[in-house]
């Protein structure tokens, strides 16, 4: 049990900031890292330390990809980010700045969108990421390099407006 803690502690908020940016959504990030462990407990055999996380990325991702198909559509950016240290019209342009920026990974496709999170936020490599996904590293490295250029130009439409 100590053990399952342990990997839990080490990886629990990985796999939350995964999700959060994956839907989006923070009730549906929690859902997607407890039934990640949830599987990951009942999955038979012995994981192999090297590929952990990985293998609860891989996890994490096929859940999200069943719900996507459970429901047939994308879900939605949630709106309420509160933070109370802020004054409220401070808060307010904070808010609408986040949610527009949270938008724009949920508008690249869904492979695209994991493989640069995969890079951008766990830090992975090219290598890993291929493993992961299941693509060729020349696949990774255009779906990385396209994400990267379709949220510049986002960025940058929103700074012109």
């Amino acid at each position: 049990m100590s053990d399952f803690q342990a990997l839990y502690q080490k990886y629990a908020q990985t796999l939350f900031r995964f999700a959060l940016y994956l839907t989006g959504n923070r009730a549906e990030a929690e859902d997607i890292v407890s039934e990640t462990f949830v599987r990951a407990w009942t999955a038979p055999g012995q994981l192999q330390q090297s590929t952990v996380k990985a293998y609860l990325l891989v996890i994490a991702r096929n859940y999200y990809r069943q719900g996507l198909r459970r429901s047939g559509r994308l879900s939605s950016l949630e709106q309420d980010f509160p933070d109370l240290r802020q004054e409220l019209h401070a808060s307010v342009e904070q808010r609408a700045e986040l949610a527009s920026v949270m938008e724009d990974p949920q508008r690249l496709p869904e492979e695209d969108r994991m493989a640069l999170l995969m890079s951008a936020l766990e830090e992975m490599s090219y290598e890993q990421i291929a493993v992961t996904l299941g693509l060729s590293l020349g696949a990774v490295k255009t779906k990385i390099h396209r994400a990267r250029l379709k949220l510049a130009r986002a960025r940058q439409s929103r700074s012109e407006r």
